[in-house]
């Protein structure tokens, strides 16, 4: 959708041209309640030039008693009944010595089969 001088639809969106007679064209500024204009002060004065940002709208602190209200008291943690780390240690060793007795069996059982198909290779 371009017009025979070569300016499109799209002229809306570019930057202006300062030596364009006739002042700086391009979009509109937006204006309404909360929109500064450039022509006033943040204050209403008229002529004091761009407005820039003043920083977020002070806040008030809330009131002393914006928590709810605790309704109901959770309970004490309870106790951990005592450890018996005798045989804890005990209950340790065996577990690492089937652990070890597994691994030794696998590892035996993958050195056969290693063993079985290199043999079908050189036979």
């Amino acid at each position: 959708m371009t017009t025979d001088d070569g300016a499109g639809d799209d002229a809306y969106w570019r930057r202006p041209d300062p030596d364009a007679p006739g002042g700086v064209s391009g979009p509109p500024r937006a204006s309404g309640p909360g929109i500064p204009d450039e022509s006033t002060g943040p204050d209403g004065s008229a002529g004091a030039g761009p407005v820039g940002y003043s920083g977020p709208p002070v806040g008030s602190p809330p009131p002393p008693s914006w928590r709810p209200p605790v309704v109901v008291n959770p309970a004490p943690p309870g106790t951990l009944p005592p450890q018996d780390l005798a045989a804890l240690d005990g209950a340790e060793r065996n577990a690492r010595t089937v652990t070890y007795g597994v691994g030794m069996i696998a590892a035996a059982v993958m050195i056969i089969l290693t063993c079985l198909l290199c043999s079908r290779l050189v036979f």
